[in-house]
């Protein structure tokens, strides 16, 4: 490898060095791939030919903590010994942490497909790897570490236990919003799920091709548990890339099981697993590590909490109001706002990880600018509606979390309705700020089932 020519630093100069003695052959291209994690298309040249590689490298200082990346190398060997269309893996580097696997040809984000036609085959087609994975002996992923629930309970929550215990861990502030979903999805527990099957956790990830499925990706939370977690989980998937009517999807799946989908579990799996992603960022968003993408993690605290309460008020019957417009007042920081964006201007012709990272800087001095424009409207009206539900009105935000946190600890079923709207309008303000820079997530909505 021409370290020079090949413009990397360390760690990555012993990273490639590594898969190059192990996989015998010489690094001649190397890209990084502009994203919140660490990851690289690489070319190596072995035997006069090019193998394809991808690295797949660890969250680091964002990692959710609840899975490995082995767990994911092992997931990934598995489902390769059955047949399924995964990613061949060809190493896992220690330093720094990564999987070396297969680059397999295919788009990413289904919704960049311009014929609608296609776009439904590839979903079908998915839908059909889903449920032949579902039916996979889950014995060969005992043996590779994954532990089998142990009741109907268990097999309902799946792996919630290891969310919320990671959540618990890194908490670094009063979280009310999430503590409530925690407490509704302990009480709503479905009892009679009885079937355990391997899930790939954050279900909806694949590459395609001329209307076929190239490759399933990403199982980095893969568990043993409930098949329609995997159904609710494509619900999430589809706020950030959409994949088309879910509907439509679940009934194709049904058809290719041949028995009907309980619509119920699969409410209450999508509010299970969306509020693991709030749970995940929470402490990032509270205490963003150096280097984080600080609005992408915001987005999805935001968007990912909001949904879980859309999926309750729908199942409980429950209203839901729109926000009024914020209020805009133009502060004596505005002018500094607007000069540090005017210096932060994305300039043309950066590379893709120089861009990503020029425009990630902007996207934070954006919502800054605009928080310093609207939030004080904004924890105005948060702390008007908490004083309606908590006798009192709190000194500001963070005591109105906190006494909110105790609200909800002292409640049951009987505060849902009121405690979902209130959560539903908090959030609609929040991402009022945020909008303009949300990308992907600008007004993703959840897909309500019937």
């Amino acid at each position: 490898m021409n370290d020079a020519a090949l413009e990397v630093q360390e760690p990555w100069i012993s990273a490639f060095a590594w898969i190059e003695r192990e996989l015998g052959g010489r690094i001649v291209r190397a890209e990084r791939q502009p994203r919140w994690r660490p990851a690289w298309f690489l070319d190596l040249e072995r035997d006069g030919e090019l193998l394809p590689l991808y690295f797949r490298g660890d969250r680091g200082s964002t990692d959710h903590g609840i899975y490995t990346l082995e767990d994911e190398m092992h997931a990934l060997q598995v489902l390769a010994a059955h047949g399924m269309p995964v990613p061949q893996v060809y190493g896992f580097c220690p330093h720094p942490r990564g999987i070396v696997m297969e680059r397999v040809h295919g788009h990413t984000n289904l919704a960049t497909c311009p014929d609608p036609a296609e776009r439904r085959a590839v979903l079908e087609h998915y839908m059909e790897l889903l449920a032949r994975m579902h039916a996979l002996d889950t014995a060969p992923f005992i043996a590779a570490g994954l532990r089998p629930p142990a009741d109907p309970q268990r097999i309902a929550l799946g792996d919630f236990a290891h969310w919320e215990r990671g959540y618990r861990k890194a908490k670094r502030r009063p979280e009310p919003l999430i503590e409530f979903v925690i407490g509704w999805v302990h009480r709503n527990v479905p009892r009679e799920r009885t079937q355990v099957s391997f899930l790939a956790g954050d279900s909806g990830q694949f590459l395609f091709d001329k209307g076929r499925v190239t490759t399933m990706l990403d199982f980095e939370v893969a568990y043993l548990g409930d098949p329609a977690a995997d159904l609710g989980g494509l619900r999430s998937r589809t706020l950030s890339e959409p994949l088309g009517d879910i509907a439509a999807a679940l009934e194709h799946y049904a058809r290719v099981r041949g028995e009907p989908i309980d619509i119920a579990a699969v409410d209450y799996h999508t509010v299970r697993f969306g509020i693991c992603t709030p749970m995940s960022v929470a402490a990032t968003v509270a205490a963003p590590p150096p280097g984080t993408d600080y609005v992408r993690y915001l987005a999805w605290y935001l968007v990912y909490a909001r949904m879980p309460l859309e999926v309750i008020a729908h199942r409980q019957g429950i209203a839901l109001d729109a926000i009024a417009e914020l209020r805009s007042a133009r502060s004596r920081y505005a002018a500094g706002h607007d000069a540090l964006l005017a210096r932060l201007d994305v300039p043309a012709g950066l590379d893709p990880a120089a861009n990503y990272e020029a425009d990630t800087t902007w996207r934070i001095a954006e919502y800054l600018r605009r928080a310093d424009r609207f939030g004080p409207a904004c924890e105005a009206a948060d702390l008007d509606e908490a004083a309606a539900l908590l006798g009192f009105r709190p000194a500001d935000s963070c005591a109105a979390d906190e006494a909110l946190e105790k609200l909800v600890a002292d409640a049951g079923a009987e505060r849902d309705a009121e405690l979902v709207r209130l959560f539903h309008r908090r959030l609609q303000r929040q991402e009022a700020i945020l909008r303009p820079v949300m990308r992907e997530l600008e007004d993703a909505r959840v897909q309500l089932l019937d």
